[in-house]
């Protein structure tokens, strides 16, 4: 019996100090998964949330020098705001001037500026880390004259644009690709054997006196200059070409937003970009014309409306000189003759953080006078990474509905009036929705 116990119990011991060990390092295993999961839901956490407090407030913001500005933005997480320097205040409604606030959830918050001038807030998660930094800008009061009215644009590219390149047919019947690979879409010509270019029909020129010699281009791809080299191809009909489709100049009709006090105008509200390549023209040269607008396709779900009308080119019916070509708009200076035609009082501008949803009116002229017509402000993006999409818009006015189906090409630029303040302008509409569209803040298109 002995001898049976003492046999058993070593082995019966043996067995449960083994299934012990088992567990203790099974659990070690278990605790570390753990853990990591835990430093890695942290780390993901936190990184989320820098990118959404990045994303959700503004770079930039506006305050007039003087004025009390009460702010709300839709934060999720519990953020420190501190200025850095003393000439803006910081404070909740009920607060004293600070240096420093804590705010979260729909929490507001309110900035004075006494001095004008460009300063810095930074916006520290949980008061801890820094994510952002916020430039404050006290500036004077903003009037500006609201316009919507439609004007014809033509822009005198920088140069000639290339905005492709094929194949040509030579004397042998041979199809060859001569810019292939040496020019692309997007390019800008500006010279030819030293020679500078002012339209496409001088490069036409110089490419057929050069004939089948090697041909140098001076070109600008983005902010790089070089030359290319090339040799033209003779074709059937005795011409030279070099395979590539191109073009100097870029007309249009759009809507006027503003003119300021000193007779600077902004219309459309985003840039006017080449249709085949989509960049932004870069403009040597513009102008402003009259037109009449002949007729209005209404828009239907899936195919935007349009505007389609008559731009009368001559000296005397040019309206203002354009000056920039930008992604917020088209800018310049106004002549006489559109001064003149201006009637409207100028209003306040307002800035972003004075923009909410509710009513508001969008002025136009597609009915043959200026008008203003109802509209519902759905949504409005503070942040930055949107610069023409920063509001959402539903079109409400029977009047308008009827006569356009809402937003049609054409109406970009056309103001958008909040609270007797310019809040922004009209940019882009819903494919599948005429009646919706975006918008810009004006003060995206004021700081172009």
């Amino acid at each position: 019996m002995q001898d049976t116990e003492q046999k058993e119990i070593p082995d019966s011991g043996g067995g449960l100090c083994c299934s012990e060990g088992g567990r203790s390092r099974g659990g070690k295993k278990r605790r570390k998964k753990m853990w990591r999961a835990v430093f890695g839901g942290t780390l993901l956490f936190f990184g989320f949330s820098c990118y959404y407090l990045d994303n959700t407030l503004p770079d930039h913001l506006n305050i007039v020098e003087g004025r009390r500005e009460e702010l709300r933005f839709p934060l999720l997480f519990a953020s420190t705001l501190e200025m850095k320097d003393e000439e803006v205040s910081l404070g909740n409604p009920s607060d004293i001037p600070a240096d420093k606030i804590r705010i979260s959830g729909s929490d507001s918050f309110q900035l004075v500026g006494r001095e004008a001038g460009s300063y810095q807030m930074d916006v520290k998660l949980f008061g801890l880390v820094k994510v952002k930094e916020v430039q404050v800008d006290v500036v004077n009061e903003n009037y500006v004259i609201p316009c919507g009215i439609p004007v014809g644009i033509y822009l005198k590219a920088e140069g000639v644009m290339v905005i492709g390149t094929g194949s040509v047919t030579g004397l042998d019947g041979m199809n060859v690709e001569p810019a292939y690979g040496v020019l692309r879409s997007g390019d800008y010509i500006e010279t030819i054997n030293g020679r500078s270019l002012e339209n496409k029909e001088e490069l036409v020129e110089a490419v057929n006196q050069a004939g089948s010699s090697r041909v140098t281009l001076g070109i600008r791809r983005g902010d790089e200059e070089m030359t290319v080299s090339m040799t033209p191809v003779e074709t059937e009909d005795g011409s030279f070409k070099l395979g590539a489709w191109v073009r100097d100049d870029t007309q249009g009709i759009g809507t006027m937003t503003y003119m300021d006090l000193d007779g600077n105008f902004g219309a459309l509200g985003h840039g006017i970009s080449d249709t085949d390549t989509g960049d932004v023209v870069e403009i040597d040269t513009g102008a402003l014309y009259e037109t009449q607008i002949m007729g209005i396709e209404k828009g239907e779900s899936g195919s935007p409306g349009v505007m389609s009308g008559v731009i009368y080119y001559s000296p005397g019916t040019q309206l203002g000189e354009i000056e920039a070509n930008t992604e917020t708009g088209v800018f310049g200076t106004a002549g006489e003759n559109l001064r003149s035609r201006i009637a409207s009082e100028a209003i306040p501008v307002g800035y972003r953080q004075e923009v909410a949803a509710g009513p508001a009116l969008l002025r136009s002229s597609v009915s043959g006078e200026v008008k203003d017509y109802q509209i519902e402000i759905k949504k409005v993006d503070y942040s930055s990474s949107h610069r023409t999409k920063s509001i959402v818009f539903e079109v409400t006015d029977p009047e308008l509905l009827n006569l356009t189906g809402g937003v049609v090409q054409g109406m970009s630029g056309s103001p958008i009036i909040q609270n007797g303040k310019l809040i922004g302008a009209v940019t882009h509409v819903f494919v599948q929705d005429s009646a919706k569209g975006y918008g810009i803040f004006i003060e995206n298109m004021l700081d172009h």
